[in-house]
This record gives structure tokens, C-alpha cells and sequence, in this order.
């Protein structure tokens, strides 16, 4: 197979081994081809591709994508026999994505060379930061400037280039060649005046060259820049270095230089008392920003913003938040012992934070609690067991859960240290534990998973403890399935949780209330309170960065085109949302929930139902496979599995379920079968089938007691 690469830190290309560019035809070929390399790897729905390379798509728009693929195949796969599947540019569910290796892919490897400069030797940071510098031809997707899709890339990969400058500059004063960034720096500085750092380094830069003068002046057209111009004023970095200039601080001397080769020249020392008097040979260069030199006389009185205080030495600089974060996260290993208590309890903390990132954050989380669990037990110790488990208070809103053997293993870990706690004042340590079993237990038959909800309910409100009381609303929601029709009491639990957080500031509990409240309004068809919860849930998960509530806000906006009527913009609706599932790190709400929102689309609008044999419909075959056989004619072999049925779960999709199953055995004229699905409908009959999933819907309940 030919190694083709990729180049979009310019207008976007593409090259063969031997370094020829391919022939990319027009420009609507090479924005897909860009827009699939912005989606690194994932899969763009032909209904978005259309979206984004038409702001009027035409008649055809979803024929014309699949061309302009088509002709990208056969530039970047040439040798593919014909009829056998593409390797690179791949079909995948409802779209394509561009299949290509991490290397292939200039602004991945740029990304790529910044970090790894980071951890290097000056000499190799430096010279790793002048190749990836090199590998730009102009501004990043350059022919599609104007593009939405484009933007935030855009934005993000011009961001890094600006700190690979500035690093590329760090690098070189490192190694003891402030000459060498001089030049860098001003022509930077020029094109992007707001940079503080690059301002910063300019001015060292220029002070390392023995020309205090200058850097100060630097210093002063800085401050006016950024005053003048964005309102601000100089930041402690920028202060920090005016105040050290001006006392000749030795720390602003080149230091110590073990990557340099053998033999380097470094520049002369002046004697101390020379260095104001630097002028002579070190001219400034002719681009640096800046009045200019002031008279000979002048130079020491350059005024200072903030005047040092005598023999006291400036406050220590403010990291980047990013920064702060690995500083920390490296004392805290440094300082507290491994295998301690501390250490675990802080470990969990972490886990539940990772939790709310959504994707492999999500997946990460879960392996990592049940190891912290497993380690608690260890101990020996029930009361740091029960801290442990309880502390993973994280809103759940889905009724499935995502690793079932772990969840069986946490609630026998709760269960052990709920008998294990000793007698006394441990009843917050019981309720979250209960809590966490009423979690756990979800969609599960049987009385304990209620029995636990109630228990930590009753402790919660006795302790009056908020956000222990949110934590066992959580659990009660997910014990609210033993029937159909309670979307009442889900409401009423949600709205609840609304009040409670909102009084106590409990931002994602708010979250999960809302969520709850759009489910239940969507089963009574409130189309109007649920569109209100949801754009509420939206605006607060943007504002506090938690991109897992979108998969939901956005399958309830195909729910809500289906109840309405468009059945044509729900089907790429479910599409679109399925697509964003992918490596949403939710596998107990993503398998098979495309195929069945599909079918139960079909159904609600009285199309043949078609259901593909073979999807992979997860755990929801049982109740497609009787459609599945009806097709085919097949008509024994469907009452056979209409009969095989398991008793529909206690959870989001239960009236989905019943509503199937009724529909099946209608068409197969199974007096038994419906029977037992009216008497299992009957309590949901003011309720829409399947819609308090906020997922899907079949359609009203009474048509189905009807039928």
C-alpha cells in the first residue's frame, strides 16, 4: 500500500511515497479531505459533511459527497482493486473517516515535535523546534479561513506555532545565544504585539547581550502596547524582569550550559560595572520594537512601574494553570508515601473528577475505581472502605450500566463494608454506600436496589446534608423503573434535584436534574418544558466543561423530530448523535442504540420496519429479532422468539420494550402476547412509547391499548 502524507499547515495537500503531489481536483475534494483530517481519525456523518460544505445545500448534496469521495479513493488508493474495501478513506456507520497513521499528518506532527521539545536538552529541544517551525508553508487550512469547521483548529494549531517561536527563543538563550533569538522575537512580536512571554524573552534576550538600555526600553513600549491597546497592565513576569534589570540581578546572567559542545565561545562578561556603559559594537537590531536609545545619562533612571523595595527579592512568578497542575501533581508524589491511606483517598478524588471528561477519561475512571475499591479492601480498614466507595458521588443518568461485572463487584464491596462498619456515628459513611447500591443495582430485578434507595434517602434527610441528599435522589431516580408510567415521579425527583443544587451551588446534581426532567417531559409529551431543560443543561455543561451532556441534549433533539413528525431529519438526527457517542466511553448506552432508534422510528411512522440482521443491536436484539423474521417471511420462527422475550428491564427503555413487543405480537396476531403487553402499557397510557428514554419514541401509548 502507498504511504501517503498529508500536509495542512498551509493550503491542504497530499503526497506519495516519492514526494509527488496527488492531483486533489477541485476545492469541495480537498475540504472534505481537510474536514475529515480535523476530525483526526473519528467519523464526520455525510448529514454534517453536507452541512459543512454548503451553507444552501443543493438537490444531490448527499450524492455529490459520496463523488467527491469517491474520487479521493482512487487518488489516495490507486492500487485498491476495484470493489474492495477502502483502508484509508473508510465508510464507518453513518460517515467516513480518514483512517491515516498519527505521522502522516504534518499538524499531528507538529503537535507532536512541541511536546516532545518540552522534555528535551536545549541543543535537541532546539533543533526539534526548527524542523517543526519549518514544516509550516502559511496559515493553517488556509484556503478555508472562513469555514466554522475550520476555526477552532485553526485557532489552536496558530497558538501552538506562536509557543514553539517563543520556545525555539528559550531554547537559544539556554544555550547561551541571545543573538540568535533577537531577530525571532522582533519580527514575532510585530505580527502578534499582545504576547507578554515573547516580550519577556526579548527583553532578556537583549540584557544578555549586555544592552540593559534596550531591553528597558523594550520593557517601556511593552507596557504601552498592552496598555494602549488591550487595557491591561504588565503582568508579574514582565514587572519581575524591569525590577531585575534595573539591580543587575545575578540570576539574569547566562546560566550554566551543560548542552553546549565542547569548545562553544560564549559572549565576553563585561566587568560589573560595564554594563551600563554597553554600547559601542551592540547596536540594536533594526526591527526591535521600541523608542529609541535614550541619552547615555538616562539609562539608570529608566523609571520603574513598581519600585522594588530595598533588599527584598520580587515574589515568586504565577505559573500557567497547566503548569500548576504537574507542579503539583509532582509534589504531592514527591511528599506523600505510596500505599498510604492519604494517598488513596486523594486517588479517588481524581478518578471522580476524570469521570465527568466524558471519553476515555470515562473509561479510565471506571477501571481505576474498581482498583481503588479492591485496594481499600486491603486495609482491612471498613471506615476508609466506605470513604473510598462513597466518595465516587458522580451523576448518573443513564439506567445501564457501562461495566457490568464491576458494578457487581462494587456493591459486594459495599455490602461487606456496610456489615463490617462498627457501631457509631457512621451513618453519612451508610448512606453514601447505600446510595452507591441503589446506583449500581440499576435495571436489576429484585428488592435490594429499591430497599437501598429508600434506606439512603431516609439518612439523607435525617443528616440534612445536601449534597448527600442529591447523591441519594440520584439513586432513587435509578430505582424508578419497577413499572411503566412513573415519568410523574421522575419529574418530580428531578425537579428536586433542581431546587437543591441550585441553593447549594451543586452544578453537575443541577445538571442531572434537568436531564431527568427533559426525560420526563418528553414521555408526556411537554415538548415545551423539555426543550427549556435541555437548553438549560447545554448552557451549563458548556460553562463548566462537561461534554458528556451533549450526547443526551442531542439524541433528545431526534426524539423530539420523530414525535413531531419529520421522520427524514430524525433518522440523520439519530445518525448524527450516534456519531457522537463514538469514544464517548458510554458502551452501556451506545451498542445497538442506533440500529433500535431506527427501528422504532420506522414503526412510529408507519414504514416497513426493515431492520438489518446484520447490526450489532447489543442487548437489544431479543426484541428485533421478531421484525427480523416477520421480513423474512418467517412467520413460526418470529412467534417463537415474540414468546421468548425476557421480562423487559427495569430501566429507561422499558415502555420502548413493552411497545415492541405489542407491536410485534400485533402483527402476528398474538392474543397472548398482547394481553400481557396492554396490561404491562396500561399504567404509561398518557405517555409517548419509549420517550422517557430521551432517546426515542414509538409513538403514543393509548394507540398501542388501542390497536
Amino acid at each position: 500500500m502507498v504511504r501517503v502524507v498529508f500536509g495542512v499547515l498551509g493550503p491542504t495537500v497530499a503526497a506519495g511515497d516519492s514526494g509527488d503531489a496527488l492531483a486533489l481536483k477541485g476545492p469541495r475534494h480537498r475540504a472534505v479531505l481537510a474536514r475529515l483530517i480535523v476530525a483526526r481519525r473519528r467519523v464526520v456523518p455525510v448529514a454534517r459533511l453536507v452541512e459543512d460544505l454548503w451553507a444552501d445545500p443543493p438537490p444531490g448534496a448527499v450524492g455529490a459527497v459520496q463523488t467527491f469521495v469517491a474520487a479521493l479513493r482512487r487518488v489516495l488508493e490507486p492500487e485498491r482493486p476495484p470493489r474492495a474495501p477502502a483502508r484509508l478513506l473508510v465508510t464507518d456507520g453513518p460517515g467516513y473517516a480518514l483512517r491515516t497513521e498519527p505521522d502522516t499528518v504534518d499538524a499531528w506532527r507538529f503537535e507532536t515535535a512541541l511536546a516532545t521539545a518540552a522534555d528535551l536538552p536545549a541543543q535537541q529541544a532546539l533543533a526539534t523546534l526548527e524542523e517543526a517551525l519549518g514544516w509550516w508553508r502559511g496559515p493553517a487550512y488556509a484556503e478555508f479561513a472562513d469555514e466554522d469547521w475550520s476555526r477552532g483548529e485553526r485557532a489552536r494549531l496558530a497558538e501552538l506555532r506562536l509557543q514553539a517561536v517563543e520556545r525555539r527563543a528559550e531554547a537559544h538563550l539556554a544555550l547561551g545565544r541571545p543573538a540568535d533569538a533577537v531577530p525571532d522575537l522582533d519580527a514575532h512580536l510585530t505580527e502578534h504585539p499582545w504576547r507578554e512571554d515573547a516580550w519577556r524573552l526579548l527583553a532578556l534576550a537583549l540584557y544578555r547581550q549586555h544592552r540593559q538600555g534596550d531591553a528597558l526600553a523594550v520593557l517601556r513600549r511593552a507596557r504601552e502596547v498592552l496598555t494602549n491597546q488591550l487595557g491591561l497592565d504588565p503582568g508579574p513576569r514582565l514587572r519581575h524582569l524591569q525590577s531585575d534589570i534595573l539591580t543587575q540581578t545575578p540570576t539574569l546572567d547566562l546560566p550554566p550550559n551543560t548542552d553546549l559542545p565542547p569548545n562553544t565561545p560564549r559572549p565576553p562578561h563585561p566587568p560589573r560595572g560595564a554594563r551600563n556603559r554597553a554600547l559601542g559594537p551592540y547596536e540594536p537590531a533594526p526591527k526591535t520594537p521600541g523608542p529609541p536609545h535614550p541619552p547615555r545619562g538616562a539609562r539608570n533612571r529608566a523609571p520603574s512601574p513598581i519600585p522594588p523595595e530595598p533588599n527584598t527579592p520580587p515574589p515568586p512568578t504565577t505559573p500557567p494553570p497547566a503548569d500548576l497542575w504537574t507542579r503539583a501533581a509532582k509534589t504531592y508524589n514527591r511528599t506523600v508515601a505510596k500505599g498510604t491511606r492519604a494517598r488513596l483517598e486523594s486517588t479517588v478524588g481524581l478518578i471522580r473528577n476524570l469521570a465527568v471528561t466524558g471519553g476515555e477519561g470515562l473509561a479510565e475512571a471506571r477501571h481505576h475505581r474498581t482498583a481503588a475499591i479492591t485496594a481499600a479492601e486491603e486495609f482491612a480498614d471498613p471506615e476508609l472502605t466506605a470513604r473510598v466507595i462513597g466518595a465516587y458521588d458522580v451523576p448518573a443518568i443513564w439506567t445501564r450500566a457501562d461495566d457490568p461485572p464491576a458494578a457487581e463487584h462494587i456493591v459486594a464491596v459495599a455490602e461487606r463494608t456496610l456489615a463490617a462498619l462498627p457501631a457509631g456515628p457512621h451513618d453519612t459513611a451508610r448512606c453514601r454506600l447505600l446510595a452507591t447500591i441503589a446506583l449500581e443495582t440499576r435495571g436489576a430485578t429484585g428488592p435490594r436496589g429499591p430497599e437501598a434507595a429508600r434506606e439512603a434517602e431516609t439518612l439523607a434527610r435525617r443528616l440534612d446534608d445536601p449534597a448527600l441528599l442529591a447523591f441519594a435522589l440520584n439513586g432513587r431516580f435509578m430505582q424508578s423503573f419497577t413499572r411503566a408510567g412513573l415519568a410523574p415521579q421522575r419529574d418530580a425527583i428531578g425537579a428536586e434535584l433542581v431546587e437543591l443544587a441550585v441553593r447549594h451551588g451543586l452544578v453537575t446534581y443541577e445538571i442531572l436534574g434537568h436531564l431527568i426532567r427533559l426525560q420526563a417531559r418528553a414521555a408526556l409529551a411537554d415538548f415545551a418544558a423539555a426543550d427549556t431543560h435541555a437548553a438549560t443543561a447545554d448552557r451549563l455543561a458548556e460553562r463548566h466543561e462537561l461534554p458528556l451532556v451533549g450526547v443526551f441534549t442531542e439524541w433528545y433533539g431526534a426524539l423530539r423530530l420523530s414525535a413531531t413528525g419529520e421522520p427524514a431529519r430524525a433518522e440523520a438526527a439519530c445518525r448524527a448523535a450516534a456519531a457522537r457517542l463514538d469514544g464517548a466511553g458510554m458502551p452501556g448506552l451506545e451498542r445497538g442504540l442506533l440500529p433500535l432508534a431506527l427501528l422504532c422510528l420506522r414503526l412510529t411512522h408507519g414504514l416497513p420496519p426493515d431492520p438489518d440482521p446484520r447490526a450489532d443491536w447489543g442487548p437489544h436484539r431479543p426484541w428485533a429479532e421478531p421484525f427480523t423474521l416477520i421480513a423474512e417471511g418467517r412467520h413460526t420462527e418470529a412467534r417463537t422468539a415474540l414468546h421468548a422475550l425476557p421480562e423487559p428491564p427495569h430501566d429507561l427503555l422499558h415502555e420502548a420494550y413493552c411497545a415492541l413487543e405489542a407491536e410485534a405480537a400485533l402483527r402476528l396476531d398474538d392474543r397472548t402476547v398482547l394481553e400481557r403487553a396492554r396490561t404491562r402499557l396500561r399504567p404509561a397510557a398518557a405517555e409517548l412509547a419509549g420517550a422517557g428514554s430521551g432517546l426515542l419514541t414509538l409513538g403514543p401509548v393509548e394507540r398501542y391499548l388501542a390497536d
